[in-house]
């Protein structure tokens, strides 16, 4: 069973979020991925984030372009922990509305932001919060920063 989730507010966001699909599989770990659109399916993403635990996820990463309101939304209806990727979309203003409109999340709502486009760091990062509570993820971790 998964416990991490990649999603992404559009199917277009895929090939930067592949990147923390790619890592995690690199270290052998299981995630689910889907499209949940804060904007289009509002109903489906409260859902998707009030259930997540349920399912066994203990990590959400999040990426978003333009107003990139998914992370912060998914992390104000769930406990678990939220990694926000902004993603430079073809709609953006360079990746910045992406970047402040998830790093500027307001007290009570945190999400942890990585770089623009840096789904690959995101996806380490999530590695690391399971790797706190699991050895063989922390082996695995430190095994990966010996390359």
């Amino acid at each position: 069973m998964p416990k991490i989730a990649i999603i992404m507010g559009s199917k277009s966001d895929w090939p930067v979020m592949q990147a923390a699909a790619e890592i995690l599989d690199e270290l052998g770990l299981d995630y689910e991925r889907a499209v949940v659109s804060a904007h289009r399916t509002p109903e489906y993403m409260m859902e998707y984030a009030r259930k997540a635990e349920e399912r066994g996820i203990a990590v959400i990463i999040a990426g978003a372009g333009g107003a990139a309101h998914l992370p912060g939304m998914v992390a104000s209806l769930t406990p678990l922990p939220v990694i926000g990727v902004p993603v430079k979309s073809s709609n953006s203003i360079d990746g910045w509305d992406s970047i402040l409109s998830i790093l500027q999340m307001p007290g009570g709502v945190p999400v942890a932001t990585v770089a623009l486009n840096g789904a690959k760091n995101a996806g380490l990062l999530a590695a690391r919060i399971l790797g706190a509570q699991d050895e063989s993820i922390r082996r695995k971790m430190a095994d990966y920063q010996k390359k």
